[in-house]
């Protein structure tokens, strides 16, 4: 005789949230190959290729009249899409917690994003001004998008599963990386098979990522739910959401050291990210061939790397966790400056020490700080955390772009960064998380 098994309010919610929660993680899967094909490895050279045919003799291009040295224009747009990011994002974390209308701003973001990167197949001859454009709006649009995704983090997963789930949607995100940088690689290495030029296997590489990033975004937004809020929480105007959310930010002082410290050592992070192949192609010499697999090298060891260090967290805690990261960053970037040009062996043993370290100190960092958000206010408290992740990261490229016109130099600009991560480092050994997180009016883990 047989007997039924009646669901329990519990296993349904419980089957709800992985439900949802597996659809979180392919927003990762969407949008990362957009960090990874596009910012990482091919826009940087072909972008900084473009706008040396278009320079004058001494080496400069001239956007609205403004002399800039050609090797430095990439770094200055990157950090351009930033500034524009800083203006966007509190408004619409606002706007998402005010309403709880999350779905429409992700899509409208991350849709903006797909458009920017696909129309980046335009980008040919000396068109560096359409690709400097394009750039804007797809980093800043991406920034936007992430925001709003990070915010649902301490929705879907209770306090004890966050530093799990944060890993997992960045080793989804890492996979898709890799999946789609063999497939880059394939095209550009065998362009002429394929019956294209070098240029136009690149313009592909870039377009495609815009279209994987489209397509993969309908599974979140199928699958995430929005949180209505009362109507009366609603009608508050944005700038005056705004300036609340700056006044409370106030009243959690822990809160905002975890973020100046997450600030610094992130902005180092993220213009490493961005310049490697920059840093390889004009310093080192390496083909793009070369920086592909390097950076494909880097994906593949992301993905265990982010899982990696999220089982070391739940043993030793995810703030011990991302200091030792933080070493390893140090070290990593400061054998960079002593490559040898010409020398691809080496640039592969140091882009597997990056991908070590890369995934779990980010999903970490995101984890660490779902803990610290006052509840209700997760996008507006994830704006402010997203400016520190890529709505901050104007200063490493400055600092990249200007150290390189000063000196001429890719490796005084690679070496320029280290001290984002000695800095990092020391601001987040003074935090007190278990207090940050009681102060903030969540539950303290076991371990944290």
């Amino acid at each position: 005789m047989g007997t039924d098994t009646v669901r329990t309010p519990a296993a349904d919610e419980a089957v709800g949230r992985r439900r949802e929660q597996r659809g979180w993680y392919f927003y990762d899967w969407a949008c990362s190959v957009y960090s990874t094909s596009v910012l990482t490895v091919f826009l940087g050279p072909y972008l900084t290729s473009v706008a040396e045919s278009a320079a004058d003799a001494d080496g400069f291009v001239h956007p609205l009249g403004v002399p800039v040295r050609a090797g430095s224009f990439f770094a200055y747009a990157v950090s351009l899409s930033v500034v524009l990011a800083v203006l966007v994002m509190p408004l619409v974390g606002a706007a998402a917690d005010r309403t709880g209308r999350k779905k429409p701003l992700l899509a409208a973001a991350a849709y903006t994003g797909a458009a920017a990167t696909t129309g980046m197949f335009l980008l040919d001859g000396e068109r560096y001004l359409l690709g400097g454009a394009l750039l804007v709006v797809a980093n800043a649009a991406q920034s936007v998008a992430m925001m709003l995704y990070n915010s649902y983090l301490p929705q879907i997963a209770p306090p004890q599963e966050r530093d799990a789930v944060s890993s997992r949607g960045w080793a989804f995100g890492y996979a898709a990386g890799a999946l789609v940088l063999v497939a880059n690689l394939v095209l550009y290495t065998g362009h002429e098979t394929f019956g294209v030029s070098e240029g136009t296997a690149v313009r592909i590489c870039l377009a495609s990522a815009g279209l994987w990033w489209g397509a993969f975004a309908l599974i979140p937004l199928r699958r995430l739910r929005d949180r209505r809020v009362p109507a009366r929480e609603a009608a508050l105007p944005g700038f005056r959401q705004l300036a609340a959310t700056v006044r409370d930010m106030r009243r959690h002082p822990l809160t905002l050291a975890f973020l100046l410290a997450y600030l610094v050592y992130n902005d180092g992070i993220q213009t490493v990210i961005s310049q490697a192949s920059v840093y390889g192609s004009k310093e080192l010499g390496l083909g793009q061939s070369t920086l592909i697999v390097a950076v494909l090298l880097v994906q593949v060891l992301a993905v265990a790397g982010a899982l990696a260090l999220g089982r070391l967290a739940r043993r030793y805690g995810a703030k011990r966790t991302i200091l030792g990261s933080l070493v390893a960053w140090t070290l990593t970037l400061a054998a960079g400056y002593f490559l040898p040009a010409g020398a691809p062996v080496w640039f592969f043993v140091l882009a597997a020490g990056i991908g070590l370290v890369l995934g779990g100190s980010q999903a970490l960092s995101r984890s660490l700080f779902s803990h610290l958000v006052p509840p209700g206010k997760e996008a507006e408290y994830f704006s402010a955390y997203e400016v520190s992740d890529r709505g901050m990261s104007w200063l490493g490229p400055l600092l990249f772009g200007l150290t390189y016109q000063l000196t001429g130099s890719y490796r005084d600009a690679i070496v320029s960064l280290v001290g984002f991560f000695v800095l990092g480092f020391v601001l987040l050994a003074r935090v007190p998380v278990r207090r940050a997180i009681a102060d903030a009016g969540n539950p303290v883990p076991e371990r944290i």
